[in-house]
């Protein structure tokens, strides 16, 4: 690192600190005071380019294909992105002023690269600094100022190497599925693994089989206080009762030596129970003792926050990063559940001052980490601060979502060192012989259980939440009576209870953090990403609180499971997060491990051979799954459909006609299509077409159909072979050329969608041929404007250039007159609020971004927008022409395209002073 000043530099006593984000940076500004100036980097300067965007020397080049050059172990190029030049030259222009720089980025990987970059870009020639801390607190910084250490070159080349891999990964997967699969899909290291989780999911409820248990409960009371509880069957005639963990998913009992009650049988013996003596066999007492859960790290935060508040992971980590960058908590990307001395302290400290000196232990308590590879020397995620501020203290600075989050994260860390939650368990058994009918002389024993706390402990601030899980027990806390061996008991009543067993609970965002940290897939810095992405790609959608997998998703984890076995296999993922924390920890070197990545070591074959080795891949296969022996379930362009294996037969020629075919309900869980409901959605679905007749001018046969996004009418046009398209008129031609085209060119067939009075079935043929004719032009005003009136998806309109009026019924579409179409243009347009305007059309959510994609009537004529990205209708494109699937293939280009880069008008020239006029060598006779 560069440590050398100036020679020639006089000194200003300046000292610049870079820090990623401005909110962080202002916070930093009020501790560090007089000497120190603090900016922002905002994030990485520096990325790796898309391929497209290297400069054309480099393309053909081993640089080419991924920006990174497999040749010379694998060296990214890196370019500063384009939104960042100015901050770099802002910072640069800091530097020059400045006698030390500060690279306080944060302390894990991600802010290991950012430091270095800024130190690579920025090239100072003033002694540099790496400053790090986990708390942005004036006692914190001090003690960092104290702490200064060079920069981790082992954390840089572990992110660098995760980064390069993962454009490796991303770059040859993703083309494989858009060929095979869909357009504009993603595969990725991480994403694709906790696709296969969800789907895996999925599949275990689709062939889940349910099984069908009885038992009995009974309410029973003391004959001397006349105390009332419950109880469970346990067992009859020395045989547990069966319950739902005694049985598979496929339905069978796997339970050994096990009562297995039907409803005959159960209502038989409760029958038989109800004018019994039932006495205690059994009192057990157990003492009880629960300890607190440990502080929180990256992935418990976001599974309580999911439990508790029901945010979602990203939600939960935006809002730990604006009280990080407020000097509110600490760090709060950390594997780490360990604490300070200094905060164990404050812990102690606060819990003996609110609840009293008996709730804390005598000792500490000290937590390991669970993950044996650990990352980052962070603590846990507390509050900030030597002592902590209640969350009374920051109620008037915080609010909502960040007040709620702080309360949490306050509250586990207090209890964390709180004494244990003591008690005693009793549990009872009671029983009697059955009396009368078929389940005569059959001994029935219950049970009943109970937890009684008399010392709160950690429970007086705390108690962890729980995911849903299957056969969860409902006992809670509760007092049983005082009973000992032989008391006899009245039983008030014994009912039989039927139950079905449950299949494995879908994955919620907090239940899949957990599964990823338990199996080791990625690291807690992207559990939040990474869910984010599986989402915004539409390979996941949320259901409630539930994560619902796509068909697509299918095809996808069914393509790389066939031919990319190891990248998306558990172990194999784990192993590679092994292998970068390796890297991290100076025990590898990233171009090593990437050789062996991509290029294979041994008999262990690269990802290069893998992708180049493909072989043939039947994507109608991959985008297929059977639902029953003559139903496939097909992923195709628009969506998922059901398709007949069974041929149809044209009844009057006897040959082979299109297969029948339904669409598959876009809210519909893969789990939920049933062979019954796939038959259901068969038997209802709309006929394909329904002629209507022949269009007396055009010749061409009229259909009326069920589409997607609803019914509609069209004319058949017949393929045109180049023999008939140079017979047509000259407008036939492409481009309106008279010389016949090489190809057979299809004119677009007129299309209409049906008014909301009209169906497919009752829709006539002089109907549609008025429908196909629209738009209706109406005549001109007095600029000489045209005038038309047409339908549109919020009912019929008049439209003038860019101003659209809504008129009143449909079939006022064919009645209304120039005059009347004058007369309401006449009048001023009705703005109100912009939010109360209705937006032109609207085609449902964005698969990526998963917002309502609307048209909107803007300054420069209708465009399109989710609310994030907007794209302007192209030019002789009118609204009522648009497609879901247009509008969303003309935002995912926008996406790619990226902001308009707009370069500022070079500031004018002041005229240079004129230079003297050179004397003119006389010229040569």
């Amino acid at each position: 690192m560069p440590s050398k000043a100036a020679a020639s530099k006089p000194k200003t006593g300046k000292k610049l600190v870079i820090v990623e984000s401005p909110a962080k940076s202002k916070t930093i500004a009020k501790y560090l005071g007089e000497g120190f100036v603090v900016e922002a980097s905002i994030g990485h300067i520096r990325d790796l380019p898309q391929p497209s965007e290297l400069p054309a020397e480099l393309k053909k080049s081993s640089i080419g294909k991924f920006a990174v050059d497999l040749e010379n172990d694998f060296k990214p190029y890196y370019v500063v992105s384009s939104d960042k030049k100015k901050k770099v030259a802002e910072l640069k222009a800091q530097l020059k002023d400045a006698d030390e720089l500060y690279l306080a980025t944060d302390g894990d990987r991600e802010g290991e690269a950012i430091a270095w970059h800024l130190l690579e870009v920025l090239k100072p020639k003033v002694p540099v600094h790496r400053m790090t801390f986990a708390e942005i607190t004036k006692e914190s910084l001090q003690r960092a100022l104290g702490n200064l250490r060079e920069l981790d070159t082992d954390l840089v080349d572990a992110q660098e190497t995760r980064r390069v891999v993962d454009r490796l990964f991303g770059y040859e997967l993703s083309p494989v599925l858009w060929r095979k699969v869909a357009p504009k899909l993603s595969a990725g290291r991480v994403q694709s693994v906790v696709t296969r989780m969800v789907v895996e999911r999925e599949r275990e409820r689709m062939a889940f089989r349910s099984a069908n248990y009885w038992d009995l409960a009974g309410t029973f009371s003391t004959t001397d206080t006349g105390e009332s509880f419950s109880a469970k069957l346990a067992a009859v005639d020395g045989k547990r009762v069966a319950s739902g963990r005694d049985f598979n998913d496929k339905g069978e009992l796997t339970g050994k030596n096990v009562a297995h009650l039907d409803e005959v049988a159960a209502k038989a013996l409760a029958t038989a129970l109800q004018d019994v003596s039932f006495a205690v066999r059994s009192v057990e007492h157990k003492p009880y003792t629960r300890r607190p859960a440990p502080p929180f790290t990256t992935s418990t935060l976001q599974q309580e926050a999911g439990r508790k508040l029901r945010f979602t992971s990203k939600s939960t980590m935006s809002t730990a990063q604006r009280l990080y960058e407020n000097g509110y908590i600490t760090y709060m990307r950390t594997d780490s559940s360990s604490l300070s001395d200094e905060a164990v302290n404050a812990a102690r400290r606060q819990a003996s001052e609110l609840y009293g000196p008996e709730f804390v232990p005598a000792a500490k308590r000290v937590y390991a980490n669970k993950s044996s590879n650990a990352q980052e020397a962070h603590e846990a995620i507390r509050p900030a601060g030597d002592s902590f501020r209640t969350p009374a203290q920051v109620a008037s600075a915080l609010r909502g979502d960040e007040f709620k989050l702080y309360e949490l994260i306050w509250k586990r860390t207090v209890a964390s060192q709180m004494a244990d939650a003591k008690g005693s368990t009793a549990t009872i058994k009671l029983g009697a012989t059955a009396a009368g009918g078929a389940a005569d002389g059959k001994d029935a024993e219950f049970s009943a259980s109970g937890t009684v706390i008399t010392f709160r402990g950690f429970l007086a601030a705390y108690e962890e939440g729980r995911d849903e899980s299957r056969n969860d027990s409902d006992d809670s806390d509760r007092r049983l009576p005082n009973v000992k061996e032989d008391d006899a008991l009245q039983a008030a009543e014994v009912q039989a209870n039927g139950h079905e067993t449950s299949p494995p609970p879908r994955f919620t965002e907090a239940s899949l953090t957990k599964e990823m940290e338990e199996r080791d897939i990625g690291r807690p810095s992207t559990y939040a990403s990474t869910l984010s992405t599986i989402m915004d790609r539409g390979y996941v959608r949320k259901q409630g609180s539930a994560l619902v997998p796509s068909w697509i998703a299918f095809s996808v984890v069914r393509l790389l499971e066939l031919h990319f076995t190891d990248y998306v296999d558990y172990e194999f993922t784990a192993g590679m997060e092994t292998g970068l924390d390796k890297i991290a920890n100076g025990q590898d070197k990233g171009s090593d491990w990437l050789k062996r990545f991509y290029f294979g070591d041994g008999d262990d074959a690269g990802l290069q051979s893998i992708v180049n080795n493909l072989g043939d891949i039947d994507a109608r296969e991959i985008n297929s799954m059977p639902i029953t022996d003559t139903l496939v379930l097909r992923v195709g362009k628009f969506g998922p459909y059901l398709e007949s294996t069974v041929p149809t037969l044209d009844a009057k020629t006897g040959e082979i006609i299109e297969a029948a075919r339904a669409n598959v309900p876009e809210d519909l869980a893969p789990d939920e299509l049933t062979p019954a409901k796939a038959q259901e959605l068969m038997d209802t679905a709309a006929p394909e077409e329904r002629l209507l007749g022949v269009d007396p001018v055009s010749g061409h046969s009229v259909v009326s159909k069920n589409g997607r996004y609803g019914p509609y009418v069209t004319e058949v046009i017949p393929e045109m072979t180049a023999e008939d398209i140079a017979n047509q008129p000259v407008e036939y031609y492409k481009n309106g050329k008279p010389k016949p085209p090489k190809k057979p060119v299809k004119a677009k067939p007129r299309t209409g969608s049906l008014f909301k009075t009209m169906t497919v079935d009752t829709v006539t043929l002089d109907e549609a041929l008025a429908i196909m004719s629209l738009p209706r032009v109406l005549g001109e005003d007095a600029e000489g404007n045209e005038i038309t009136v047409q339908n549109g998806r919020f009912g019929p309109y008049l439209k003038k250039g860019s101003d659209s009026r809504s008129i009143g019924t449909e079939e006022e579409i064919f009645t209304i007159t120039h005059e009347a179409a004058l007369a309401i243009y006449s009048q001023p347009k009705q703005r109100g609020a912009r939010a109360a305007v209705p937006p032109l059309a609207e085609f449902g959510e964005d698969p990526v971004s998963g917002k309502n994609i609307v048209v909107k009537e803007g300054r420069f004529g209708p465009y399109i927008t989710d609310g994030v990205t907007n794209i302007t209708v192209p030019r002789g494109t009118e609204v009522e022409q648009l497609t879901r699937e247009t509008a969303i293939e003309l935002l995912a280009d926008k996406r790619e395209r990226g902001p308009v880069k707009r370069t500022a008008k070079p500031a004018a020239k002041k005229p240079a002073a004129k230079a003297p006029a050179k004397k003119r060598a006389p010229a040569k006779k």
